[in-house]
């Protein structure tokens, strides 16, 4: 059964880490392989000049992937990060950021995503990350 944008956000806010909770991050959709969380803007995450900082998105970024991972597996699951690369385009200034995260494999012990990042006021493509995680037990 397809899992709803509120279950997924109940999954994130009960099983991830308070650091990536503390920017106020909320899952807006999800689909089969896909989740739309969005972190709202934040000053305590930017840094000098006031842009988000790197660490914030990819936090955000492989959040989103565990997400995606869950909603393609219909509940939480456990996962472990072994692969993230990001590339950083533009800061975001003073703008929530729009993420999606695209399940571009799932097999039976890893699952590979592909994020975009997005500055919501201006649209401009922030960051691109890939992962892949790999499930636990």
């Amino acid at each position: 059964m397809p899992m709803t944008a509120a279950e997924a956000d109940k999954i994130v806010s009960a099983d991830f880490a308070l650091r990536v909770l503390d920017p106020g991050l909320s899952v807006k959709s999800v689909g089969e392989n896909r989740a739309l969380p969005r972190p709202p803007w934040s000053d305590r995450l930017s840094r000098e000049g006031g842009g988000l900082s790197g660490q914030a998105l990819t936090a955000v970024a492989d959040t989103a992937a565990s997400a995606a991972v869950s909603a393609a597996r219909g509940g939480f699951v456990p996962t472990t990060t072994v692969r993230r690369s990001t590339s950083s385009r533009r800061a975001v200034r003073g703008s929530d950021v729009l993420i999606e995260a695209v399940l571009s494999g799932l097999g039976r012990r890893t699952a590979f995503a592909d994020i975009t990042m997005s500055d919501e006021r201006s649209g401009a493509l922030a960051a691109r990350a890939g992962t892949v995680h790999a499930f636990l037990g």
